[in-house]
């Protein structure tokens, strides 16, 4: 006899969180809801799931809608910097995150080093394209000028 639950957790193999799936009663019984994976599936059970949903939907659209706007500031943004640089347009520095988090802050923009993906700190003269992974899997390009110090 099979039994409708709930998963609270991601089990492979049978779903996700939030999905409601048929298992064997014993299976249920004797492991999924003893350790808090599962509950139930019944009425009160599954309207509380769709009320939670709904929330989440609600939060996730805020959430993007904020992130859009944070990327659009982003995008305006154009980092400038002057390093000193060797004959082929290499710098004797490079341009890391830091640096880049400190321009961003200086045009009012507060987000976390981290969020910016630069892979190697950037060493060469030009023009670089950095993404900035903001929430809810919005990505911002960030514009990256490097030229020569004058002598």
């Amino acid at each position: 006899m099979n039994t409708n639950i709930i998963l609270r957790e991601n089990i492979d193999g049978l779903g996700i969180i939030g999905d409601v799936v048929s298992v064997k009663a014993g299976y249920a019984r004797n492991y999924l809801l003893p350790k808090g994976m599962a509950s139930f599936a019944d009425e009160k059970n599954v309207k509380e799931l769709n009320h939670q949903k709904r929330q989440l939907a609600r939060k996730l659209e805020k959430v993007t809608k904020d992130a859009e706007g944070i990327k659009a500031l982003i995008e305006k943004v154009v980092c400038e910097f002057t390093q000193r640089a060797g004959e082929e347009g290499k710098l004797f520095g490079s341009v890391t995150s830091m640096d880049l988090e400190a321009k961003l802050q200086g045009a009012g923009i507060n987000i976390g080093r981290k969020k910016i993906q630069l892979g190697e700190p950037i060493k060469s003269l030009g023009e670089h394209t950095v993404p900035v992974k903001l929430d809810a899997g919005v990505v911002a390009e960030l514009k990256v000028k490097v030229s020569a110090e004058e002598e």
